[in-house]
This record gives C-alpha cells, sequence and structure tokens, in this order.
C-alpha cells in the first residue's frame, strides 16, 4: 500500500498544472464588489478570487451606491460613487519585513445608472483624485475612458500594521466611483529585490529611496504574444501585446516561442510571481528592437525587461548572445550577456532600471535593443511620498524604513572604502571621471600613476611586438605620433601608438587617453590594452582595427567602397559608442575630436553577426567631462580638427556634448558623399561639405550629393531622412541638435527604411520627424479582461482607443 500510495502521489504531482503546485497565497487579501449587494466569484483565477460587498469597509457608510442600467459583466454592474469624498478602511497586519509592498488595483467601468434620479448618475463624466494612507497621491483629475480600465499601484507596505486608507475626492462639481478594489502583499520577490540600474539623467543617490515610493503600473506587456490575461498569471495581471508600441518597420523582427518548460531560480529571486510562463515562452529577436511609450515629461520610470534565452550557450563554447540596451534618454547596459545570467536553456530572468522621460516635447519614454531579445516588458511611474500631509503611522513607517536605508548606505561606505584601497584598472565612474576633470582644468596634467599598474607594459615587450617600431609595421600617422602594427606574445594583435617626442603637448592626450578607456567598455569604443611610460616615452597599445578608418572606405585609397547597408550600420556602430560617452554615466564625456579618421574598422567575429564590419570610435585625447547636473555647458580652450568644429564652440568656448552631435553630422556628410570635408580644390561654395550640403539638399539636390556609388542601390526614403538627420546635427545653436541619442534612433530608422525597399516590406510611415507612428489615441496599458467582465470582447477592446490621463 505504501508503494502504492507513492506512486498516486507521484501521478498527482505530475498532472497538476505547475501553477496550480506553486498558487500565489498571501497572508491577507480584500476583494471588493463596491456597491454591489452580492459576492462576485472568478473560479476560472489561479488561486480564485472573491469579491464580497464593500459596505463593511465603507466611510461614511451611507456613500451611496448605484447600479448599471444594462447588463455588464456582475462585477461592473455597480459601483460606489458620491459627489462627496469617501473613504476604504482595511486592516492589514504587521510585516517582519519593512521595504515589502502591498498591490492596490482599482477597477473601473463608467455605466449608465439604471435610477436617473440618483444623485450621482452622470458618473461617465467623473473626474476625482485618489489618495492612499493620507500620503500617496496616486491619481489627481482623472475620468475613466469609456470602455473602462484598472489601475494598479504598489503601495510601500512597511513594518508596522493598522489601516490601510483609500480616498476618493471628486473635483468640484463632478463625483468620484469605483467598481471594485484588490488588496494584498505583493511576494517579496517582486519589487527592489534585484540590483536597479539608474540610466542617466538618473543619478545613483536616490536608489534606496525608492524603496519609499508609491509606483503606478503604466505598461504590462508580452512581447510577441498575445494579450494574456488574469486567468494564465498568478497575481491576476493582465499582459497586453507589444505591437501598438512596436517602432519600425513590420517584419524586422523575428517572434519565437519555446514549449519546454520555463525555468525560475528562486536564489536569484525568480518566480512565476515575477512574471509567469506564458510571457517567458515567447519572445522578440531582431538587430534593432525598438518601443515607444507616451511617457509624462520630466518623471521616473521603474522599467523591467523580461529575457529568457532559449540557446543558452555555454562559456566553454562561446559566448552567446551579446546585446546592449538603451532606455529613456540613455545606455542601460553594454555587452549583456544572458548566459551570464542564466547558466541553462529556457532560464527566466529580468533587468530592472530606472530612467527619466524627456522634460521636452511628449515625454516619450523609449527602449530598445540591439542586436538582441526580449520577452517581456514592465514599466512604473514612481510616485513620492507626500511628506506634507501623511499622519503619524505613515511617518512612523518612514523612519523605519530610513534607519534601515542608512544602516545600508554606512554598510555600502564601508564596501566602497575598502574597494577604493586597492588597486584596479577600471574604477568606475567617479574614479575616471575626477582624473580626467583633474586633466582638463588649466591644462595641469597629473602623472599616470593614477591609472593602476596592471595596464603598464614594459618597452621590452612593445619593441618586441614591433620588432623594434620597423618601418614595415607602420600603419599610421597622426598629430599624437606613429601608429603600429604588432602581436603580443600571447598572440593578440594590437595597434601600437607612439609619441614622436616626449612633449608637454602630448602628455595630457596620453594621460586623458589613459583615464578615459581604462574606466570604460564599450562594443562600438576602441579597447585600450595598455600603455608604457618607460624611458620618457609615452606610448598607448590599443586592440587591433584591421580595416582601418572610416575615411580610407570611403575616399582617398584603393578600398573597396562601402554598401549603404554597410554605412548605416557604421554609422550606427559610431553613434552607439558616442552615445555610450554622452550617457553610460552619471558624469557624461565630450570627445571634442569626434571625425572620419577617429572612427575606426574591424571585422565583428563574435559569432553573432558573421564576421560583419564594426565600427568603433577612437581617440580620446581631446576629451573631457561634460557639464554637471544643472549646467548647460562648460568653459574650456577650443581644441578639435578644423572643418569638424561646431561654430558656437569655436565662438564662445562653451563645450557641450552637442558640439560631439555637430562634428558627427559633418560625418555624417562624409559617408552620404564621399568627399573630404574641406576640399581647397573645388568652387567656392563647395569648399566646405558642411555648407555646400546642406544648401544643396535645402535646394531638393539630394541626388547630387549622394556618393554615385551608392545611387541605384540605396533607398531613397532611407537616403533623405539620413540626409535630414545630418541636417540637424548642423544646426547653428547645440539646443537645436538632437542628442545622440535621438541621431541613433533617426539612423537606426534608416536602416530599417532600406531594409524595408530590400525586402520588399512596407515601412512604417515617416512624418519627417523621426519618432515612431504611434495611434493617435494609444491604447490603454491596463484594460479590463474582456468579455468575462465587461461586457466587451477581447478584440472590441483591443481596438478601442482612448486619450491616456494627463
Amino acid at each position: 500500500m505504501a508503494v502504492q500510495a507513492m506512486v498516486l502521489l507521484l501521478l498527482v504531482t505530475v498532472i497538476l498544472p505547475r501553477a496550480a503546485l506553486a498558487a500565489f497565497s498571501p497572508d491577507f487579501s480584500f476583494f471588493l464588489a463596491c456597491g454591489a449587494n452580492s459576492s462576485v466569484s472568478f473560479p476560472s483565477d489561479s488561486p480564485t478570487r472573491t469579491f464580497v460587498s464593500d459596505a463593511a469597509y465603507l466611510s461614511p457608510v451611507d456613500a451611496p451606491a448605484v447600479s448599471a442600467s444594462s447588463t455588464p459583466p456582475s462585477l461592473y454592474a455597480a459601483a460606489r460613487a458620491d459627489m462627496s469624498a469617501f473613504s476604504y478602511r482595511l486592516p492589514y497586519p504587521a510585516s517582519p519585513d519593512a521595504s515589502s509592498f502591498l498591490v492596490l488595483r482599482l477597477h473601473f467601468f463608467p455605466f449608465l445608472p439604471s435610477n436617473s434620479s440618483q444623485s450621482v448618475a452622470n458618473i461617465s463624466s467623473s473626474r476625482f483624485a485618489v489618495s492612499v494612507l493620507d500620503a500617496y497621491a496616486v491619481m489627481s483629475s482623472f475620468s475613466p475612458p469609456a470602455i473602462g480600465g484598472v489601475k494598479e499601484f504598489f503601495i510601500p507596505r512597511g513594518a508596522l500594521g493598522g489601516h490601510f486608507t483609500i480616498t476618493f475626492v471628486p473635483d468640484a462639481g463632478s463625483s468620484a466611483f469605483v467598481n471594485a478594489v484588490e488588496l494584498f502583499p505583493a511576494p517579496p520577490e517582486l519589487l527592489w529585490n534585484n540590483t536597479v540600474t539608474p540610466v542617466d539623467p538618473v543619478g545613483s543617490n536616490d536608489l534606496l529611496r525608492w524603496k519609499q515610493y508609491a509606483l503606478e503600473t503604466v505598461y504590462r506587456l508580452n512581447v510577441g504574444g498575445p494579450k494574456v490575461t488574469t486567468e494564465k498569471d498568478t497575481l491576476w495581471r493582465t499582459w497586453l501585446s507589444d505591437g501598438p508600441y512596436q517602432y519600425g518597420a513590420p517584419g524586422q523582427s523575428e517572434v519565437k516561442s519555446t514549449s519546454s518548460p520555463i525555468i525560475y531560480d528562486p536564489s536569484k529571486g525568480y518566480s512565476r510571481e515575477v512574471a509567469p510562463d506564458v510571457v517567458y515562452q515567447t519572445q522578440r529577436m531582431g538587430n534593432y528592437l525598438r518601443w515607444t511609450f507616451p511617457g509624462e515629461p520630466d518623471s521616473r520610470y521603474l522599467v523591467r525587461l523580461h529575457f529568457c534565452d532559449y540557446e543558452v550557450v555555454s562559456s566553454v563554447v562561446g559566448v552567446g548572445i551579446v546585446f546592449d540596451v538603451d532606455v529613456g534618454q540613455g545606455v542601460a547596459s553594454t555587452d549583456l550577456m544572458p548566459n551570464a545570467r542564466a547558466t541553462q536553456s529556457n532560464e527566466a530572468f529580468y533587468m530592472d532600471y530606472v530612467a527619466r522621460a524627456p522634460s521636452a516635447g511628449a515625454g516619450n519614454l523609449k527602449v530598445s535593443i540591439g542586436g538582441g531579445m526580449l520577452n517581456g516588458l514592465e514599466i512604473m511611474r514612481l510616485l513620492p511620498v507626500d511628506l506634507r500631509s501623511r499622519d503619524s503611522l505613515v511617518a512612523k513607517r518612514i523612519i523605519v524604513i530610513t534607519v534601515s536605508a542608512l544602516v545600508g548606505i554606512t554598510v555600502l561606505a564601508c564596501v566602497v572604502v575598502g574597494f577604493f584601497a586597492v588597486p584596479y584598472p577600471n574604477d568606475g565612474a567617479s574614479g575616471w571621471a575626477e582624473q580626467l576633470m583633474n586633466l582638463s582644468r588649466d591644462g595641469k596634467t597629473v602623472g599616470t600613476e593614477m591609472v593602476s599598474t596592471k595596464l603598464h607594459i614594459s618597452l621590452a615587450k612593445i619593441k618586441a611586438a614591433t620588432d623594434n617600431f620597423h618601418d614595415r609595421n607602420l600603419i599610421g600617422v597622426g598629430g599624437f605620433g606613429n601608429v603600429y602594427k604588432g602581436v603580443l606574445t600571447d598572440g593578440t594583435p594590437v595597434a601600437v601608438k607612439r609619441a614622436t617626442h616626449a612633449s608637454q603637448q602630448g602628455l595630457p592626450e596620453f594621460q586623458a587617453e589613459i583615464v578615459v578607456l581604462s574606466g570604460i567598455r564599450h562594443r562600438h569604443l576602441v579597447s585600450l590594452i595598455g600603455y608604457c611610460s618607460e624611458q620618457s616615452e609615452m606610448i598607448l597599445v590599443y586592440e587591433h582595427m584591421e580595416k582601418g578608418t572610416l575615411r580610407s572606405h570611403l575616399y582617398g585609397s584603393d578600398a573597396p567602397p562601402l554598401s549603404w547597408r554597410q554605412r548605416l550600420e557604421i554609422c550606427i556602430g559610431a553613434a552607439r559608442g558616442l552615445h555610450y560617452l554622452h550617457r553610460g554615466y552619471a558624469e557624461n564625456i565630450i570627445h571634442r575630436d569626434v571625425k572620419s579618421t577617429n572612427i575606426l574598422l574591424g571585422t565583428d567575429n563574435d559569432g553573432c553577426t558573421g564576421g560583419a564590419i564594426v565600427a568603433k570610435v577612437a581617440d580620446f585625447g581631446l576629451s573631457r567631462v561634460g557639464p554637471s547636473f544643472g549646467e548647460t555647458h562648460v568653459s574650456t580652450a577650443v581644441k578639435g580638427s578644423f572643418g569638424y568644429l561646431d561654430p558656437g564652440y569655436f565662438k564662445t568656448q562653451q563645450l557641450t556634448d552637442r558640439s560631439d552631435v555637430y562634428s558627427f553630422g559633418v560625418v555624417l556628410l562624409e559617408v552620404l558623399c564621399a568627399r573630404p570635408v574641406i576640399d581647397q580644390s573645388l568652387e567656392r561654395g563647395q569648399i566646405n561639405i558642411a555648407e555646400w550640403a546642406v544648401r544643396m539638399r535645402g535646394e531638393g539636390g539630394l541626388d547630387k550629393i549622394a556618393d554615385p556609388r551608392i545611387a541605384g542601390e540605396a533607398d531613397e526614403e532611407s537616403l533623405r531622412k539620413f540626409a535630414e538627420t545630418a541636417d540637424k546635427c548642423l544646426a547653428d545653436c547645440w539646443v537645436d541638435r538632437p542628442s545622440m541619442g535621438d541621431v541613433l534612433w533617426n539612423l537606426e530608422y534608416c536602416l530599417q527604411l532600406h531594409e524595408a525597399d530590400v525586402t520588399g516590406d512596407d515601412a512604417s510611415d515617416d512624418s519627417g520627424a523621426g519618432a515612431p507612428q504611434l495611434p493617435e489615441d494609444v491604447v490603454v496599458s491596463l484594460l479590463t479582461d474582456g468579455a468575462d467582465e465587461t461586457g466587451l470582447s477581447v478584440t472590441e477592446l483591443s481596438d478601442s482607443k482612448v486619450n491616456l490621463p494627463r
């Protein structure tokens, strides 16, 4: 019998759905059917939800209940509504975890009431505010859409128990209402459980404070898959399809799926409560994945990206897929490798970032992935606590959290002190940025001892690598000195830049190059392998870029001409490198010498791109730290290359990262026209490429300036958008130029237009602004869940458009 019982138990374990075996079981929960006379149950949910009457928690107790004139689904057949303020008071126990959160969902469906004489009859035009715990203003002047919707919030729970209050306050002359309320504790692994990466211009100083903030879910998407309803999510969430938010031509991404089990590692904080299996079972893959979301200008957002690699490659065999991630206005991750976070195929993980929506324009929040994949995407807006109105209970809660934060800061400070006490080649942003700032001040210099000696290569090894700087190994000559090809003893091919003499003019550039490249790494920035400062030598050793400079492939050499696609990919790569410099750290770096000879080309042999040409930005000798937060520019002596210099910087000595954008715009014209920046042999009006090309484009002569070798190959729209992007980079005033992130965005769009033309697909209609073409009215991100609750079919809901609340 014991054996039979064991077999039966094993059979039951195999047969039962995995979601049922791991059903979410909160220590308390409230599901209120507001204004209803009876309970409403959803047996298909896992676990089952039953909404009960709200009367026991209502204040004032006589706040009116209204019912619908038609027959919508039962949860939305009634509502609590009033032209005066009303509240709910829900008791909840203390928590051992001071950093835990509560999930609050408010359901709205503005029906026509059955009794037209009711005082709040016109709830379809209601406008009101909602606050919780008298501390968090989660909604203000909100008017629910006609098709209904669900608003979801995460509220800090704190260590103390008590009563959770939800207050609805109508705007003057209007009413407030709610159809249903959900409140339950979030699983501990759901929020702030893993490392959160701040994306410039968000700094890292507020990381510990963000646990005090409430969050509002604004987007939750199943990437590459269909809408996921509450029955398939253990936390009763809805995941919409990502289609309406995708940017670019159709067919630019591949949708993949898996039927194999999804694997979660609880030790890393991953579980199906974070995201269900169905989200990880589909994904988009592609060279340029882009999504754009309307946001609140200057607001901060927690952006969570879900990944699941179906084919993780062992590190013994190869590195597997490697890609970059941009979020908001900055670089989020570079060289992200799934197999560094997941040790087996189909293992789920996520990455959290905090980004800020732009303060100018529509405040669109952008997410982009270069040459990678994505399975799911969530965006939550941070809602700071209102310190002026919170009550004493909340004050105690914040004190508890603050004390915990201070302890954390103390521990962190000790770790940081210990870290910087040990020499290391990658000292981080603050280290190299401060060193570079010291180099930039008043032309003063400091010694190379500021950089770890681990990067130092002996002069004997360098001479051996270059055959004592033999002329046959000379591959270039520049202002700093000669460049030689060499091979280190381990077989690594290198480029060795040797100063012609140890002049004071070359020393600051030598040191700046070491400081910058010893502290940063990026796929599209030339890597520094080492340096040598023996016997008055100044030598820099880089990775070797075997295809030479971009300029040599455009004109002035016998190199085969680049195709339009290759030119676009090179420009995109260089833009990525510059974008990383500008936005990769809290203190941005301005290159100051962007030109076609400082963009080097090599072959990408990582196994992911099939040996395609890769572009990398080089020569950081003139680089310097950009303006600090709140400043518009830095004042510094003019340095750079004639023909590429920002005219505003030249006149005022005021440097911004948009000076790099101007120089890059000139490079774009070189790529388009395949001619020198300054050509004295031409007629007066054609000598300067910037003046000539901008004028000709304005006169409709784009075909007269484009390199004839690409005339029959390049898509006309792609050429037009490319020229327009270059033109915007060359605006006279720096405030009128796009950021490097926007330039990158436009260049990727140029490539999509070209690829769509080659494959015969229709690209997105272009308005000339370079922004993705979203519907005029954006689909509400948190719709109610189909015919079982709203009376509308899933198709009707997905096709309906409403204005987002302001």
